[in-house]
């Protein structure tokens, strides 16, 4: 978006750069946001080094297109030349209930509290182009409007800007809405006074890193995406290593876990604060209901929601190792089923899943001398062989 020549320059930064600060958090509540702060478009030293050594390390897994986007993502002048203020729009999205508990339900599918109501890309990107529009009509300013798709780090923005800062789970942690928080960004020419810098208030506290099921963190503040169950049960492509399956639980759909556990959680706003709500169908699926989908009814049953992005051959990969967790005998039949999907990944974690109730699924080793002579999948036949043992 571009409007006139006429932007707020730091001359004004007193008295009117405050009435703007003022009349943007109102315009941003009006428009359904929590809340705003404001900071430059600038990010600290420690932003672009952690970014290298997540790189090198190779935290990233197969998500290469963080390598190849890393040059513009170091800071967000390298995207937009122009931009002299970050404006960060947060969205509280905390449950009404500890996510943790929905672990007990093997039966069903658990899918991350985010993901549960309407795409929050969508949702959070159309209220901040209307914040932007009204903001360009009143500064004649130029703005660029992010959610989570351009490379840029929102997050050691946000904690620039004072939203709050990066907890030892390196998701951002505000003392108003805990670990519960969306993020959209304006970057602007306009330059406005900056909000003070968060502060780091994890202090001694280590829930989130002793509760990650994989254990994904090697040291605080540092992930290692290839192990976090968001990671493999969203943006991985291939197989989930057999090391991670047991400990996905009934996670169909990313982890709250290390989320769930933070203590600020307890300060969080209210439920009468604006939120995105869950959809009924999306809370907990039973796993029967799952199993049974096919690629257009996955399609129906999960649109607008983020469940989509992951596809029907990767959701159902992660709905069959659910039920390989399940301990539901009532599931065999349609665990079986699978075994001559089309898709290897499915193929695959079929027989994983059959596996799990080899004392109980008398028939396992009639469905290997029935099914794997004629795979073709590498993959999979690795699965038969190793069920065997």
């Amino acid at each position: 978006m571009a409007g006139s020549d006429h932007i707020l320059r730091a001359s004004d930064r007193s008295s009117s750069g405050d009435a703007l600060r003022d009349w943007l958090a109102a315009t941003a509540r009006d428009e359904g946001f929590t809340s705003i702060a404001i900071g430059p478009a600038s990010l600290p030293d420690y932003a672009a080094s952690g970014l290298d050594d997540f790189l090198s390390d190779g935290f990233q897994g197969d998500m290469d297109w963080l390598d190849e986007t890393a040059p513009r993502r170091r800071a967000p002048t390298n995207m937009w030349s122009g931009a002299k203020t970050a404006i960060i729009c947060t969205m509280n999205y905390g449950p009404d209930h500890d996510p943790m508990d929905n672990l007990a339900h093997k039966s069903a599918g658990n899918i991350s509290v985010y993901a549960r109501g309407k795409d929050y890309h969508e949702v959070i990107k159309g209220r901040l182009k209307q914040l932007a529009s009204r903001l360009v009509a009143k500064t004649g300013a130029e703005v660029k409007v992010f959610v989570d798709t351009a490379p840029l780090m929102e997050k050691p923005l946000a904690a620039m800007a004072g939203v709050g800062w990066q907890g030892k789970h390196t998701n951002l942690v505000s003392r108003k809405a805990g670990s519960w928080l969306f993020l959209g960004t304006i970057l602007t020419t306009a330059e406005l006074p900056h909000d003070s810098q968060g502060d780091d208030h994890c202090g001694s506290c280590r829930a989130c890193l002793d509760v990650c099921p994989t254990n994904a963190f090697p040291a605080p503040y540092r992930l290692d995406a290839s192990k976090c169950i968001s990671y493999l049960t969203i943006e991985h492509k291939g197989h989930i290593p057999a090391d991670f399956r047991q400990a996905i639980g009934n996670r169909i759909f990313g982890c709250d876990d290390c989320l769930a556990v933070c203590p600020w959680n307890k300060y969080a706003a209210k439920a009468s604060e604006a939120k995105l709500a869950a959809r009924a169908e999306t809370s907990l699926p039973p796993l029967a209901d799952l199993l049974i989908l096919d690629d257009a009814e996955f399609r129906t049953r999960f649109a607008g929601t983020p469940v989509r992005r992951a596809g029907y051959d990767r959701f159902m990969r992660n709905v069959l190792i659910a039920a390989g967790n399940s301990n539901d005998d009532t599931l065999i039949p349609l665990i079986e089923a699978h075994l001559t999907a089309a898709s290897p990944l499915m193929r695959a974690m079929a027989v994983w899943a059959l596996g799990q109730y080899q004392g109980k699924a008398q028939s396992f080793a009639a469905l290997r001398a029935q099914h794997q002579p004629a795979e073709q999948d590498p993959a999979v036949g690795d699965e038969w062989d190793r069920a065997r043992r």
